[in-house]
């Protein structure tokens, strides 16, 4: 059998010990066996991982210079929800805890999201769709 498809973004990082700190505030855990002084694996789920890294050590993996996430989107990264409740429960604790305003709250009935920025200036969606609308039911 074969292993499920996982994901690992990279994104750098300015100052580690707040953005762990950052994303442990918003229920996160972290994979210690992937994770040192200058990388913590922040586990999203089963399959899906980002890996934190230092600015010094992303330069490593990199001949490009590192966009400066506070004033340039170098990525859009989307997380699902099952209600809109723990839409509006993660965009709080991310807005209660050092994360900051991202864009203006989607509410289309069928869908609903919300995003914000992380320490670093990464933007984070938080969607959820009613499942009807997603199999193609409704």
């Amino acid at each position: 059998m074969s292993q499920p498809q996982m994901i690992f973004v990279n994104l750098p990082v300015k100052d580690l010990g707040t953005t762990k700190d950052f994303f442990a505030k918003l229920g996160f855990g972290f994979n210690p066996q992937f994770s040192d002084d200058s990388t913590a694996c922040l586990v999203i789920s089963d399959t899906i991982f980002a890996m934190l890294i230092s600015e010094p050590r992303f330069k490593d993996f990199t001949k490009k210079e590192i966009a400066d996430a506070s004033r340039t989107t170098e990525v859009l990264l989307a997380l699902s929800a099952e209600s809109r409740e723990k839409v509006d429960e993660m965009a709080d604790a991310a807005l209660a805890n050092g994360g900051s305003p991202a864009n203006e709250t989607q509410d289309m009935g069928f869908m609903y999201g919300r995003s914000f920025q992380d320490p670093d200036g990464h933007i984070w969606e938080v969607v959820w769709m009613d499942p009807a609308t997603a199999q193609g039911e409704a």
